[in-house]
């Protein structure tokens, strides 16, 4: 397996989940500039001698909703779109990343909107043949400290520094999966051949306000938590539950409100020994 990305939470789960010495992780110098037009030649050329139906994971990708759309477009649109062109004529098999928002949110934000970009891409090529599968994939956890703009990396900078924690009502619903389940449910999906698009679920949601409350419950600062004390996004998933693929009913996915609390107080039990 070759990895675009692969210094990412993601990747690194995915290489530690497979045999040693089967994956390559590409240096950025080798990829950078295969976003541009016509550097699908370029990817072509350089996977041209691998073994045929190697697969090439594409997990880089910009997260953070505040970039611009340019910026977006152009590491989660333009960079997987030249890879799948050009890997796919070199006999490969292609996996893209993007989040299970693209089919539950009406009015997306730069980075969903690529997403989904990307989304409708790998889908028109997979129906015209080429090994092209696209993971919708859901709200991830471990592998290091969560991204400060995500929900779980504002609430862990709300313990550890002590301050009040402001949310919505909490509503809304939100798969967490930890990375080495999430790579293993990958790693199931390529055994099978799937091609196309697929929302890598476990089919067991909670809402933000459980999870919350058993985070703050957990490490014991139930007092930092103030749910309601924003408003509710009128543009959001509340009801809609995604079931579990039958092809990852063997994968074992840790229970998300345990699992994340226990990620969060390790977190926040590496950030004291750091402080001390």
């Amino acid at each position: 397996m070759y990895l675009v990305g692969g210094r990412g939470r993601l990747g690194q789960a995915v290489c530690a989940s497979r045999p040693s010495g089967e994956s390559t992780l590409l240096d950025r110098t080798v990829y950078e500039g295969w976003w541009r037009p016509g550097a699908a030649d370029l990817v072509e050329r350089f996977f041209s001698a691998v073994p045929s139906k190697s697969v090439v994971l594409v997990s880089a990708g910009l997260l953070d909703p505040a970039l611009s759309a340019t910026e977006h477009r152009q590491v989660n649109v333009d960079l997987p779109k030249r890879i799948i062109e050009g890997a796919c004529r070199a006999g490969m098999r292609v996996v893209t990343c993007g989040t299970v928002m693209e089919r539950l949110t009406r009015h997306p934000n730069p980075y969903i909107a690529s997403k989904a970009e990307l989304g409708l891409f790998a889908q028109e090529r997979a129906t015209a043949g080429d090994d092209v599968l696209h993971l919708q994939i859901h709200t991830l956890y471990g592998g290091g400290a969560p991204a400060p703009f995500m929900f779980l990396g504002q609430l862990f900078d709300a313990l550890r520094h002590d301050h009040p924690f402001e949310m919505s009502p909490g509503r809304q619903l939100r798969e967490y999966h930890h990375v080495e389940d999430e790579a293993a449910a990958l790693n199931a999906l390529l055994d099978a051949g799937v091609t196309g698009v697929v929302p890598l679920s476990h089919g067991a949601p909670v809402t933000l306000a459980e999870l919350a409350t058993h985070v703050f419950d957990a490490v014991g600062r139930p007092d930092l938590l103030r749910i309601g004390a924003r408003p509710e996004p009128p543009d959001d998933n509340y009801a809609t539950i995604l079931p579990r693929p039958r092809l990852l009913e063997q994968v074992d996915f840790r229970p998300a409100l345990q699992g994340v609390a226990a990620y969060v107080q390790a977190q926040l039990s590496e950030l004291q020994k750091k402080q001390a």
